[in-house]
């Protein structure tokens, strides 16, 4: 009998992850989700910040999963959500906590990093779409709050490079993940150490940048011992867009994908980055993807409304409840502009929603079944927006439309 190699994916999104096996069979890829498991943000030391402790147990709990199914993957790939890091110490040790892009400790800090670079300048070395919570935008707010921090640091990852990390004991900076940074030229698709040292960040803590297919390396011996196994982790393209871009079914390079989880995502794939100002007007991004191609897309506030949303009910709703509900309520006008910044990280999303309400229509939005149709109805209204700004900047040339493979944070 043909020995089968198993592979696995562990893709882990701002609400869930799972670890998915893959292998041949019969001439055909066949997928099988093994471990699932609920994430989310923990308030810690004041700021919203994630369970890294927690989130690594669950890929151990994940990778014990194989051994007791008797799956042995012949290697792991890790992918996470972007822009959020780790800083270690000259031991290895992590510095501070894990705090999550949706924390508010960047609030104005844009203001301060565009009085030494402008924000058309910053764009055109770059091409990174601005968002409040950029990683350039944290790494400046401790260097304004706690310097002692950075000036400790011996190494910068990101999530999953550090997952890698506490797997292998290897460090490795990966490029998809690390042009989410706004510190890669787009040009040079290398860290940007002279717009690095215009900000006063370290340039040292950053390590060389490798392309996907790299070996990281073997599992420690301590981690192979705890899960009853060895195998190599590798390389994917770790920010989870950039590996949802590269699953989608389609060699056409004017087709737009829409990868959608906590965030949506629209685009299409370039082989040379677009820095001109009238992208930066549209604030479209140019992300790094597999072989050094670019993720030109927008961000759109995705399924996180509704995730929140969810959670404060009593009645736990699956998402099918959610979308009948959405039906039962379609002639709702819906007034909610769900990329506005109140719905970042609230509180409470059902009282962040009903003030917005209040202050831009003066309308009432109690029943649940409006909620989710506002929520459905604006992002029906957003995704043609956002593909008719992408074929105006594009001359028109986009003639095709696929839906990623990355609808996965409420599948």
């Amino acid at each position: 009998m043909t020995q089968r190699n198993y592979y696995l994916a562990i893709d882990i999104g701002a609400s869930s992850g799972r670890h998915i096996l893959g292998w041949m069979e019969n001439g055909t890829i066949r997928l099988e989700e093994i471990y699932r498991f609920a994430y989310g943000l923990i308030e810690k030391n004041g700021h919203l910040c994630w369970d890294i402790d927690r989130l690594f147990s669950e890929i151990i709990n994940g990778l014990k999963k194989c051994r007791e199914l008797n799956r042995i993957p012949a290697s792991i790939g890790i992918d996470t959500w972007g822009v959020d890091f780790v800083l270690l110490d000259k031991n290895g040790k992590m510095l501070g906590d894990s705090v999550s892009y949706r924390d508010k400790r960047t609030e104005n800090m844009d203001e301060q990093v565009y009085k030494i670079i402008s924000e058309k300048d910053l764009y055109s070395r770059n091409g990174i779409q601005k968002l409040i919570f950029n990683t350039i935008y944290q790494l400046y707010t401790i260097k304004q709050t706690e310097p002692e921090m950075l000036n400790n640091a011996k190494h910068f990852l990101m999530i999953p490079e550090y997952l890698n990390f506490l797997l292998t004991g290897q460090i490795k900076n990966e490029y998809t993940n690390s042009t989410t940074t706004q510190l890669v030229n787009a040009n040079t698709q290398d860290w940007d150490y002279e717009l690095m040292e215009m900000l006063g960040i370290p340039t040292e803590i950053f390590g060389k940048i490798y392309m996907p297919k790299t070996v990281v390396g073997k599992l420690t011996d301590e981690i192979a011992k705890t899960v009853g196994f060895n195998t190599e982790v590798i390389l994917p393209p770790t920010h989870d867009t950039a590996s949802a871009v590269l699953a989608v079914p389609t060699n056409d390079y004017n087709a737009i994908y829409l990868s959608s989880g906590t965030w949506s995502l629209m685009g299409i794939e370039r082989m040379i980055p677009d820095c001109t100002e009238l992208s930066r007007q549209h604030n479209f991004t140019n992300e790094g993807g597999y072989h050094y191609r670019y993720r030109y897309l927008k961000n759109i506030m995705g399924m996180w409304m509704m995730q929140c949303v969810r959670k404060e009910f009593r009645h736990k709703y699956s998402f099918h409840e959610l979308f009948t509900l959405a039906d039962i309520a379609k002639y709702f006008p819906s007034v909610i502009d769900v990329n506005d910044e109140s719905f970042l990280a609230p509180e409470s999303m059902i009282a962040a929603v009903q003030d917005y309400c209040k202050k831009q229509t003066r309308k009432s939005l109690r029943q649940k079944a409006k909620f989710f149709t506002a929520f459905i109805t604006v992002w029906q209204n957003t995704m043609p927006k956002s593909s008719r700004k992408l074929k105006k900047l594009h001359a028109g040339n986009i003639n095709t439309f696929t839906l990623s493979a990355a609808v996965r944070m409420y599948s």
